[in-house]
């Protein structure tokens, strides 16, 4: 249990979990395995939307949740932003076969939409300059991954893609380290696993 400050100056009790590792696990290891996809290593399948989901979705949609309750409004944003993000994801591959809607008509529409997450995650990159060097590292690269992906479907270059891939695996081991770092450093009570200075 610590204390810590209210917006009302009161002094109160947290005795709540840190909620960031598991949304940023959530969104790491999803990431990964999307990525892997992206690289060329297999084929988009059931494991990748299940993971996107359960994992990449329906974990960092609690720790908003959760970051809501610390008072937290950049966590707050951040994991419930990139959860509804992966389901939004599933449900633009999933919802075309179930023949109730049409598809996004064509690579512009998927580039577009990559795009504004992009301009999303570049904004919030720049709220990660007043936190820490890990979390600079998670979004500056996330940022660059969303543009990578926009300009492959744009071009159609399969290089490009399989570049963006390797570069969302380096997005989401960085997120991994980020999470792990913060449970082991808060069991140990020491800075095992540097997350870096401001």
């Amino acid at each position: 249990m610590s204390l810590v400050y209210s917006p009302h100056n009161m002094l109160i009790s947290e005795i709540t979990a840190n909620p960031a590792p598991l949304g940023l696990l959530g969104f790491g290891m999803t990431t990964v395995l999307l990525n892997l996809h992206n690289a060329g290593l297999f084929s988009l399948g059931s494991m990748i939307l299940a993971m996107g989901l359960c994992y990449g979705g329906i974990a960092q949609i609690i720790a908003g949740i959760m970051e809501w309750k610390k008072n937290n409004t950049f966590g707050m944003t951040a994991f419930l932003s990139y959860g509804l993000f992966w389901f939004s994801f599933v449900l633009l591959l999933l919802l075309p076969q179930s023949q109730l809607v049409e598809g996004t008509g064509g690579n512009i529409a998927i580039a577009s939409y990559l795009i504004m997450w992009g301009i999303f995650t570049g904004v919030m990159f720049i709220g990660t300059l007043k936190i820490n060097k890990a979390l600079q590292i998670v979004f500056g690269s996330l940022t660059i991954l969303f543009f990578l992906l926009a300009i492959g479907n744009i071009t159609e270059i399969e290089t490009i893609t399989k570049i963006a891939g390797i570069e969302g695996i380096i997005c989401g081991f960085s997120a991994i380290y980020t999470g792990l770092a913060q449970v082991l450093n808060e069991i140990f009570e020491k800075d095992i696993f540097p997350l870096g200075p401001v």
